[in-house]
């Protein structure tokens, strides 16, 4: 534990403190009539009951940003809300034998307090919370405009059941090979329930087409949707399928029996004279029938399939398919690599351009003949390895020499049965759940009527007393469920499934910007001008469920003409995992860190700056003690300095050592500003770090130019305040300003910065050419540094070579008529750049080097204890002069 008579300030009184200073002040508050703020949004919290490092270092981000952008001077939307229905809530009321609002409510509060306590600078005015009524009773009115709209409907399906949560999941609830759930990890089961679906599918082009359009998403996640919309052109087509005509040669005499066409689809309609066996799912009503009367095909439909294997396996049938483009007979398989719920349950095999087909093939003992190839003259050979690229056609009777794409065109048009279609690995949207804590749905079912939307003026459908029971809680509810149909006033019964919670989460950022509308969703008007949301944060695991319903959402109330934009989300960062040893942090393994435990010790403050200089938000990284106390250390610091200038003005000069520091406070402001724009954060805190560290050294080395120290302090201080808030507004405050440095003005550099990176590393180049020469030369005690400025003609052959598109730069520079008087040392000098031609940039000029470097003198002569000049080469020994290049002066060593 820290002694808190050792601490130079007491982070737990200021942060108090100006907490309240805030919120008395409405800072964050953001007013109805702004015009267009900045949206900043973090993925809202489900209400687990207490804050983890994770949501500490997602609120972080957001939070620095949105004070950034009101640094900058924008208004800033910066809101909060709780995702507060869903199964987690339920299993923790029952085992605190509760009800599950209560236990929710008491979460909001709890976590609500420690957000505050964090100094996250909310607008509390627009918080939300999804299990209100004033909020569902919108998912309720969602549900009937969709409706309406043809984009809902109601059907048996086989659906994901998890045992242990008792309920549906969507597709893509259903988590990695293993086909576990993504709540509990328990394995998921099919079984076929009545349920309500959302058509997301209707809007499958829309929303792959209007990727590319994301580019402030991140690339991973694009393609994360890409791939689970799935979207793969290709062809229909039919195989005729029935016992082979050899059967009708049996001693029973009967014809063939025939099952007539079978649809397949397929994106390389290019390779079917390569087709050389036809497949079916196990769940294919062919296949269910012929297991009803083969043991060996029942065998291995019941028994043998395993649809996640890592190798295809099959059983041969009596059955062929006839290929519709050559006219012959196939054999017919039932293989687990076929799937029921995929394009048509059913597929043509060609092992020869097909690597999951090849494998099925070789083990089966199918033939494999190769139909497309690089060139005619080039056949691969398909024994080993399927081909699997487009190329030319061969062994394909008349299309033999036709290109893939062109053959896709001419065999779907001339074959009879062919039609060009699209399919999609994307399913409409199951909504339907079998639990109590969720939205119900505005459904009444009635025997005369069919389902019957409930009326608007009737909304929100409320839910009835917590009734704990296995199975479906509301079908318990016989008081609530029991009702009248809206349609014919008779008897009737409401549905008794409630909303899957993604429901929520799929249009929240349009509530924050009317929470109090008890008349519409969200006031048309201000979202049009206000979302879309400029900049979204959350983690990665929600990118094909919730950022895909959100997409989609989005566009279907688009379509509704209440919003005039079609994406909800500009610019997306998805965070990293904070991580203990390299293992994500759970309460299983016991690994976990307390915010509050690391607030209460060292306070917010260092929480923030330690999750966010730790690593760039998209990245994961390890928790450290060290790096815990490291950030405290300091703000410590930082502390000290601010106060000993208050207490003690200095009063030096304004030299070169003070022009020195102007410059590195001016390139700082610049990196910083870059950093924050990008959200990268680590970049501008290490800045941060390194101005208030070169403040120290000022003050160590000589007393002050106070204007110069004063301008450091007040960047820092600002640079700072966006992640750490707090002790930012106690030394703004210190340094005399009345406003909140949450509502100053960000800082700008006070001259030109095009030179900036340039002149940082000239200095850091010189100083560590110094090093080197004083370690190999085992120089113990340096007594004199002479640091030279290359001459004004070296400067001029290195802007000819940097500008010229000539093979050899050296003709160019002894054309030069100035540069041509130097003779040999030019020609020299020209054949070093030569050589170098790849890696040359521009240096600074001449004056401007020899200027920058005399600034920074006083470094070299703290380091070294030794005194140190700068001279240009005309003033210096020839024999030194002449090593001294652009960017890279000559040193000598006394």
């Amino acid at each position: 534990m820290q002694d808190q008579d050792q601490r130079g300030f007491d982070h737990g009184e200021i942060e108090s403190r100006w907490q309240h200073e805030w919120a008395d002040a409405g800072t964050f508050h953001i007013p109805d009539d702004a015009d267009d703020p900045t949206y900043v949004l973090g993925m809202f919290p489900y209400t687990s009951g207490e804050l983890h490092m994770g949501h500490v270092r997602n609120y972080t981000i957001t939070d620095a940003y949105a004070r950034y952008r009101k640094m900058r001077g924008e208004d800033v939307l910066h809101p909060i809300g709780w995702d507060s229905f869903g199964l987690p809530a339920e299993n923790a009321a029952i085992e605190r034998d509760t009800n599950p609002r209560d236990w929710t409510m008491q979460c909001i509060e709890t976590m609500r307090e420690q957000m505050r306590a964090m100094g996250f600078g909310y607008d509390w005015e627009r918080e939300i919370a999804t299990c209100e009524p004033e909020y569902f009773q919108w998912n309720q009115w969602l549900f009937t405009r969709l409706y309406e709209e043809g984009l809902v409907h109601r059907e048996a399906s086989e659906v994901n059941w998890c045992p242990s949560c008792e309920t549906v999941l969507a597709d893509e609830q259903v988590e990695g090979d293993a086909e576990l759930c993504w709540r509990c990890d328990t394995p998921v089961e099919t079984r076929e329930l009545d349920q309500w679906f959302w058509g997301i599918t209707e809007y499958a082009d829309e929303l792959a087409d209007d990727i590319e359009r994301l580019g402030g998403w991140p690339d991973n996640v694009r393609q994360m949707q890409e791939n689970w919309i799935g979207r793969q052109p290709g062809a229909r087509l039919e195989f005729d399928v029935g016992e082979a005509r050899s059967a009708s040669e049996d001693s029973s005499g009967d014809e063939p029996r025939e099952y007539g066409p079978v649809e397949v689809f397929t994106t390389r309609i290019d390779t079917i004279y390569g087709a050389t066996f036809f497949a079916l799912a196990p769940g294919h009503p062919i296949s269910e029938e012929l297991a009803a009367e083969n043991e060996e095909v029942r065998q291995f439909v019941e028994e043998e399939a395993d649809p996640e294997g890592d190798e295809p396996k099959g059983v041969k049938t009596d059955l062929t398919a006839t290929n519709p483009a050559t006219g012959e007979e196939i054999p017919v398989f039932v293989a687990d690599f076929v799937l029921s719920d995929v394009g048509t349950g059913a597929l043509m095999g060609v092992p020869s351009h097909d690597d999951r087909d090849h494998a099925f093939a070789s083990d089966q003992g199918v033939d494999i003949v190769p139909v497309v190839a690089p060139s005619p003259d080039d056949v691969p050979d398909v024994s080993e390895a399927a081909y699997t690229d487009d190329g030319v056609l061969v062994n394909s009777g008349d299309y033999s020499g036709t290109e893939s794409a062109a053959a896709r065109e001419e065999l779907t048009r001339d074959i009879d049965s062919a039609t060009d279609h699209v399919q999609y690995r994307l399913r409409d949207w199951g909504i339907s759940r079998q639990r109590y804590w969720g939205t119900p749905i505005p459904v009444v079912n009635c025997d005369d009527c069919g389902p019957v939307m409930v009326p608007d003026e009737q909304l929100p459908v409320e839910l009835p007393e917590f009734v704990q029971t296995t199975g479906n809680p509301l079908d318990e509810a016989t008081e609530w469920k029991e009702t009248t149909c809206p349609d014919c006033g008779g008897e009737a019964t409401r549905e008794t499934d409630t909303m899957d919670t993604f429901v929520d989460s799929s249009w929240y950022f349009l509530r924050y910007v009317s929470p109090d509308d008890d008349e519409a969703p969200f006031d048309v008007e201000r979202a049009n001008e206000w979302m879309p949301v400029d900049q979204y944060v959350g983690g990665i695991e929600h990118a094909v469920m919730h950022l895909l319903y959100s997409r989609f959402v989005t566009k279907a109330i688009a379509d509704m003409e209440l919003l005039e934009h079609r994406e909800p989300f500009e610019n997306l960062v998805t965070q990293g995992m904070v991580l203990a040893d390299g293992e994500k942090m759970s309460k299983s393994k016991g690994n976990g860190v307390s915010p509050l435990a690391i607030v209460e010790e060292y306070g917010a403050d260092t929480a923030r700056l330690f999750t966010m200089q730790a690593a760039r938000p998209e990245r994961d990284f390890d928790w450290s003690e060290t790096g815990v106390q490291s950030a405290y250390g300091f703000l410590q610091r930082l502390h000290e300095t601010v106060e000993a200038f208050v207490e003690s003005s200095p009063d030096g000069e304004a030299d070169a050592t003070a022009d020195y520091v102007a410059r590195e406070i001016d390139a700082t402001v610049a990196s910083a500003h870059e950093s924050y724009e990008a959200l990268t954060f680590t970049e501008a805190l290490r800045e941060t770090r390194d101005l208030v560290g070169l403040l120290r050294q000022y003050r160590e080395h000589t007393d002050p130019d106070a204007e110069t120290f004063e301008r450091g302090l007040s960047v820092a201080v600002r640079l700072l305040a966006p992640v750490a808030p707090h002790v930012a507004e106690e030394l703004w405050a210190t340094l005399g300003h009345e406003e909140f440095v949450a509502e100053a003005s960000f800082p700008e550099p006070a001259g030109d910065v095009s030179d900036a990176e340039r002149e940082r590393q000239l200095v850091e180049n010189t100083r560590e050419d110094v090093r080197n020469i004083v370690d190999v030369a085992g120089i113990e005690d340096p007594e004199r540094v002479t640091i030279v400025v290359a001459p004004a003609w070296k400067h001029r052959a290195l802007d000819i070579a940097v500008e010229s598109d000539a093979p050899n730069v050296i003709g160019e520079i002894m054309g030069d008529e100035d540069l041509r008087s130097k003779g040999d040392e030019a020609a020299s000098y020209g054949q070093e750049l030569q050589n170098e031609r790849q890696s040359l940039n521009r240096a600074l000029t001449p004056d401007r080097e020899l200027a920058v470097l005399r600034q920074a003198v006083w470094l070299v002569e703290r380091e070294f204890d030794a005194e140190v000049s700068v001279v240009p080469a005309d003033e210096a020994d020839e024999d030194v002069a002449k090593k001294a290049a652009p960017n890279r002066p000559a040193i000598r060593i006394d």
